[in-house]
């Protein structure tokens, strides 16, 4: 893997005038909050999968998940919350190593979805 990757969208913003450093912008609050989800989907070696499994953190626009099926970013899988029975399609944006040997992959939806984790979602803090 290289360099940092997040699982957001990257937009960014000057961290001052006239500087070249740039920071990302979130566009939901991150919650860490642990839900059950079912995630079906393709390893990396395109083995299919579905996995039970718990969010690290989520957002209006997707989740960070633990996974022990290893997947790549880019790829679709399917989301489902196991406490409301809904699903979702996201797509993989960030794969990183867990010290227990399973992955924290981060995911966006594809669609809008605000109401998929059935929490209120307050906006971004401003820093």
């Amino acid at each position: 893997m290289t360099g940092a990757r997040h699982y957001f969208r990257p937009h960014t913003i000057s961290s001052s005038p006239g500087t070249k450093g740039e920071r990302p912008v979130r566009r939901s609050t991150r919650v860490k909050l642990t839900l059950p989800v079912l995630v079906h989907g393709k390893t990396a070696a395109g083995n299919p999968f579905r996995e039970t499994t718990r969010t690290l953190s989520v957002n209006a626009h997707g989740a960070s998940l633990e996974l022990a099926a290893m997947v790549d970013e880019g790829q679709t899988l399917l989301i489902e919350n196991k406490n409301s029975r809904k699903e979702q399609e996201c797509r993989v944006v960030d794969v990183r190593p867990t010290s227990d040997g399973k992955w924290a992959v981060g995911v966006e939806f594809m669609q809008p979805a605000a109401d998929f984790w059935r929490i209120y979602f307050p906006p971004p803090s401003s820093k």
